[in-house]
């Protein structure tokens, strides 16, 4: 077995937090088939649209932030 830092076992569980979380919700794996290719890169696009939303937030707050401080 690999030896990982304390950040990649933070982050492995928070994967398997969510691998939970997903089968819970949606009551499959990542391994279901019942999506098309274009489903799947759909579902991509639109994590990443919010990841982008979620960025584009906090530089917002950086760069008030320095604003105030200076």
């Amino acid at each position: 077995m690999i030896e990982m830092s304390m950040i990649e076992n933070i982050v492995a569980f928070k994967v398997l937090q969510r691998a939970e979380a997903g089968l819970n919700k949606y009551g499959t794996t990542m391994e279901r088939s019942d999506l098309t290719k274009l489903e799947w890169l759909t579902h991509a696009q639109e994590e990443a649209m919010d990841l982008v939303v979620y960025l584009e937030r906090l530089i917002q707050d950086e760069e008030r932030d320095k604003g105030e401080s200076t």
